[in-house]
């Protein structure tokens, strides 16, 4: 009993944690953003001013750079529930930060029974696994698949990233190198998915993990 209640606190305190950390990734990326917008109109002087001297080769110099920096802000994926947008597209600005592909289609359906906090912490936590795994392998070899809809009544979430070696599973769950935390994380998600009476699966192959959810609509 106390070693269970100990274990419900260690768990708590992570998801504290976890979402004071996707606050501060979120704003950081909207920070970005609005320094865009700001700078926007300074762009285009520059742009005319180079454009008025017959510098195009300076104007498409600075064209390719501007569309770098507003690829990495861009908000490129709406669920439909403005958090998990940010999560989500917060996330996958991480990814590309780390030169890491990301192949995304998400959309949430009508009748998803679970909360914003929950669906965060459930995306979180498994694009944040995602993106380790990635760090550790050459930049070609990097990739994250992202898939959020409707399959028949459930709504389906997939994840699958590049990974290394083939992970030992103790349980339900994966050994981790990451130490203790990183556990509580998949530990974490399942739990989540238990409290909707969903499925959640994952498996480990060499080159590759993938975690599936199934929780059924309302």
């Amino acid at each position: 009993m106390l070693f269970q209640k100990w274990i419900d606190k260690r768990i708590e305190a992570y998801q504290s944690d976890l979402l004071r950390k996707y606050c501060d990734e979120v704003e950081s990326m909207y920070t970005k953003m609005r320094g865009w917008r700001h700078d926007y109109h300074n762009h285009i002087q520059a742009l005319q001013a180079s454009m008025a001297l017959g510098k195009y080769d300076e104007v498409n110099e600075y064209l390719h750079q501007l569309n770098d920096d507003l690829t990495s802000v861009d908000t490129t994926i709406k669920t439909g529930r403005v958090m998990v947008d940010a999560i989500l597209n917060g996330k996958m600005n991480i990814a590309v930060q780390n030169k890491i592909a990301v192949n995304a289609k998400a959309k949430i359906p009508q009748g998803v029974p679970v909360s914003d906090v929950d669906l965060c912490v459930i995306i979180g936590n498994l694009l944040d696994n995602a993106v380790e795994e990635n760090k550790k392998l050459p930049e070609e070899d990097r990739f994250i698949r992202i898939y959020l809809g409707q399959k028949n009544t459930q709504f389906y979430l997939s994840f699958t990233n590049a990974a290394g070696r083939k992970q030992k599973k103790q349980g339900v769950l994966f050994q981790s190198s990451k130490g203790s935390d990183h556990g509580f994380g998949l530990a974490r998600v399942e739990s989540i998915v238990k409290k909707y009476e969903g499925l959640f699966s994952a498996d480990s192959e060499d080159g590759g993990f993938t975690a599936e959810i199934l929780i059924p609509l309302k």
